[in-house]
């Protein structure tokens, strides 16, 4: 019997948070390096800032290089029909106007076949020297991490 030589279709993941500029894009970066084999990663928030420069730092640590990443809005995946996208802070969750999971509809935002949300704490809102902001950066990537492992490395 000849194996099936076609390659699988990468899964699209879109991660979401209120700006994009931390979580959401530690977590595209993660899913990125750790199993870019198997997922299409990509994050927009709700009002695009700028990747924060503790995020860089503290994937960097790791060794993944976020630099190059940029923030989006929803507005930039309208024609993506995503398989997964999640929610990784509350108020995404609840401002989100995004991600029907009636891919029949038309709209200006994405759609995906199926919406989670898993909240993480927002380590741009920490407060002290550069060291302990540091250190909430390096928590949070840390908790993303894992629960990417556990959720996306079945």
């Amino acid at each position: 019997m000849v194996p099936n030589t076609r390659l699988q279709e990468k899964k699209k993941i879109l991660f979401l948070c209120t700006h994009n500029s931390a979580r959401s894009q530690m977590a595209e970066g993660l899913l990125r390096a750790i199993y870019g084999d198997r997922y299409e990663a990509y994050s927009a928030g709700v009002s695009a800032t700028a990747v924060n420069p503790y995020a860089v730092q503290v994937m960097k640590e790791i060794g993944i290089d976020i630099s190059s990443q940029y923030s989006k809005t929803p507005k930039e995946f309208r024609d993506i029909i995503f398989d997964m996208a999640v929610t990784v802070c509350d108020r995404a969750r609840v401002s989100c106007p995004i991600c029907s999971t009636n891919l029949e509809i038309q709209t200006e935002y994405p759609k995906a076949r199926e919406v989670i949300h898993k909240s993480f704490e927002d380590p741009a809102a920490a407060l002290g020297s550069e060291e302990e902001k540091l250190k909430v950066f390096r928590q949070v990537r840390d908790e993303i991490k894992d629960w990417i492992s556990q959720v996306f490395g079945k």
